[in-house]
């Protein structure tokens, strides 16, 4: 794939996991973020799929790379709220 379509994919599966992830109360991301998640996610989603079936996966525009680009997008949203969540509790003092 060309850097181009990369970005169009990314931004994509970068969106779509957004909306999973967030549901109605999720919050807007720009589009060079979706991008981001979409290629990271892609990215994360590739080893995941090598990691269970051992095989390597081609990203192509198909179904099937859509799928795994955003199950990766949505792997890396949640990893990133529950970081996020986890920051803002901060230490608890047990005195």
């Amino acid at each position: 794939m060309g850097l181009l379509a990369w970005i169009v994919f990314g931004a994509i599966a970068g969106w779509a996991a957004n909306v999973v992830v967030g549901g109605r109360s999720r919050r807007p991301q720009g589009c060079l973020v979706s991008v981001l998640v979409g290629i990271v996610g892609a990215a994360l989603g590739g080893l995941l799929y090598k990691a269970f079936t051992g095989q390597q996966k081609t990203f192509e525009f198909d179904l099937s790379s859509f799928g795994i680009a955003a199950l990766g997008a949505v792997v890396l949203l949640v990893l990133l709220r529950l970081v996020q969540s986890a920051g803002r509790r901060g230490p608890r003092n047990h005195s």
